[in-house]
């Protein structure tokens, strides 16, 4: 970890723990290194310097919608923290190859299928980039997921501590088992991954995903921790 490194992770430590109670006892549960995909839900801003500084100093990057880069202090903030400008909307070679990269060098790599925050909590429809990045990796995926922050705006104008809980779940591996992997089979794919994350919230936050009984599961293999 470099000095600029040190100083951010420090910085955004101490931010996010004076304004929640954070529960992140289950991250112990992450690997030393990668390479790794970590699946999430994606609620607000706060998740992605409490995980990031909380990983910390395991080799970690994730991917952040390239418009963040416009302004010359995130693009600062991000670059030094080897984040991954993703385009959103599109199919983003570039960002996959980088994730691709970043995983083959050992790193853990975060990334949140739903694309852009909900604000409430509740699972939304998830887009299939992080199939691409595990069937060509190998890499295994692992759900961690966020819930309590929902309201952390009202908190904070009442001068409120935010109680922020994280939960980590099984390993897994994405395969295909020789079928071709078509728009529909990509489509299954990103499902049965989002039943795993929506598998670790509450029932409330669910959302789309609330029927854990539609994944079959079909293409998943989970990987018992050592």
């Amino acid at each position: 970890m470099t000095l600029t490194q040190r100083f951010i992770v420090a910085t955004l430590n101490g931010l996010t723990s004076l304004l929640c109670r954070i529960d992140d006892a289950q991250l112990a549960q992450v690997p030393g290194q990668g390479p790794l995909i970590i699946v999430t839900n994606h609620v607000n801003i706060l998740e992605i310097p409490i995980i990031y500084t909380r990983l910390q100093p395991r080799p970690v990057t994730g991917f952040v919608s390239a418009h963040r880069w416009a302004s010359r202090w995130s693009r600062w903030l991000l670059d030094a923290c080897e984040i991954i400008p993703l385009r959103r909307g599109e199919a983003d070679v570039a960002a996959i190859r980088r994730g691709l990269e970043m995983l083959k060098a050992g790193y853990i790599v975060i990334i949140s299928p739903e694309g852009t925050r909900s604000e409430h909590g509740h699972l939304q429809k998830a887009h299939p980039g992080v199939v691409l990045l595990a069937l060509h990796s190998g890499a295994p995926l692992l759900p961690v997921v966020y819930y309590g922050s929902e309201h952390y705006k009202d908190n904070l104008r009442r001068l409120r501590r935010t109680d922020f809980h994280i939960a980590v779940g099984k390993p897994f591996y994405l395969h295909a088992g020789g079928v071709k992997v078509t728009r529909q089979v990509r489509r299954q794919m990103i499902d049965e991954i989002m039943v795993q994350v929506s598998a670790l919230l509450p029932p409330a936050y669910r959302g789309i995903y609330s029927d854990l009984n539609a994944a079959t599961e079909m293409y998943l293999t989970f990987q018992q921790r050592r």
